[in-house]
């Protein structure tokens, strides 16, 4: 079988706008195989959104899977509401559901859907993300959540935000979830890459402000649910002291791999891109990286066959319909 023809990129994501509905899936697409200028599809609109849940949905991811379609699991979380923000209230008491949307080709999809993947305990699912487990060809979901004692139904007391794992063979049905990992302070916003000799190379906020957090962090081991050790920390505090979301994806001739994170501790917010030559080399800032302003939490996909023409084709015809 010939090699996939590999061209350009789709990052899908979220907006942050206060002032209107930003948490919905925005599509922007690569100029050409450029990974480092990008263009808003669909005028600027979202294209896809969800009525269920909180209707609110952030921190989307996409991922080819093997049969040939597409995925994109999202958190269902709306912050930005007519009764304000509340922090404390999200984490307790948040959506323990995920929203999901599925698609043959990028251009039409079928959702959105609530799934729950959290335990009762839970008081969140935050920021998932699937991949391949190669050893098993299961789907492994990984999420943020706060897990709360068995005796406090209520989720009134301390809890910190971990992360947990379940497992999928066709994004209906899910494994229950299982601790996966914790750390001081809490752990969020965890990425995988697999490199060229099949580690696993996964990407995680530590989410604590005090001295010695590692922030964003990189480790490596030889599975997805076996040790890691630690390859690097504080990754992207040359953009400002406060960054999450981390994403990961290779370049399409291979040659470096990218490495973005989210800088939200001042405005504007948004992504911040590092580069290296290997998954275990030295991350560098990009210079004359260009996004449109208030890009939030997502995921980008390396395009193949003719799919960035097919998006670029359906938004120069009127893109895609309001969700």
């Amino acid at each position: 079988m010939a090699s996939p023809h590999r061209f350009g990129y789709l990052l899908v994501h979220f907006v942050e706008d206060p002032d209107g509905h930003g948490e919905q899936i925005y599509f922007s697409l690569s100029h050409g195989d450029d990974p480092l200028a990008w263009e808003r599809l669909n005028a600027g609109r979202p294209v896809l959104g969800s009525h269920a849940g909180t209707t609110g949905v952030r921190d989307p991811h996409i991922i080819r899977a093997a049969d040939g379609w597409f995925h994109i699991v999202a958190t269902d979380l709306r912050v930005w509401r007519a009764e304000g923000q509340d922090w404390e209230e999200f984490r307790r008491h948040g959506s323990r559901s995920i929203v999901i949307w599925d698609s043959p080709d990028l251009v039409t999809w079928t959702g959105p859907r609530l799934v729950d993947v959290a335990p009762p305990s839970a008081g969140m699912a935050w920021a998932p993300e699937t991949v391949l487990d190669p050893a098993t060809g299961d789907y492994v979901l990984h999420f943020a959540s706060a897990l709360y004692a068995d005796d406090d139904p209520r989720h009134e007391g301390p809890a910190l935000a971990q992360l947990l794992t379940t497992r999928t063979r066709d994004f209906h049905s899910f494994t229950p979830a299982e601790p996966y990992l914790s750390l001081p302070g809490g752990v969020i916003d965890m990425t995988v890459a697999v490199d060229d000799d099949g580690r696993i190379h996964r990407f995680a906020k530590q989410d604590d402000e005090a001295p010695g957090s590692w922030q964003v962090f990189q480790q490596v081991g030889d599975r997805i649910d076996g040790d890691f050790r630690t390859l690097k920390t504080n990754l992207g505090q040359e953009f400002g002291p406060r960054v999450e979301g981390p994403l990961i994806f290779r370049a399409n001739d291979d040659e470096r791999w990218y490495l973005w994170v989210d800088q939200y501790g001042r405005l504007p917010q948004g992504y911040h891109a590092l580069t290296s030559p290997s998954l275990d080399g030295e991350w560098q800032p990009v210079p004359g990286f260009s996004l449109p302003a208030h890009t939030k939490h997502g995921a980008v996909l390396p395009l193949r066959d003719g799919e960035w023409e097919r998006l670029r084709r359906r938004d120069a015809d009127g893109g895609w319909p309001a969700p």
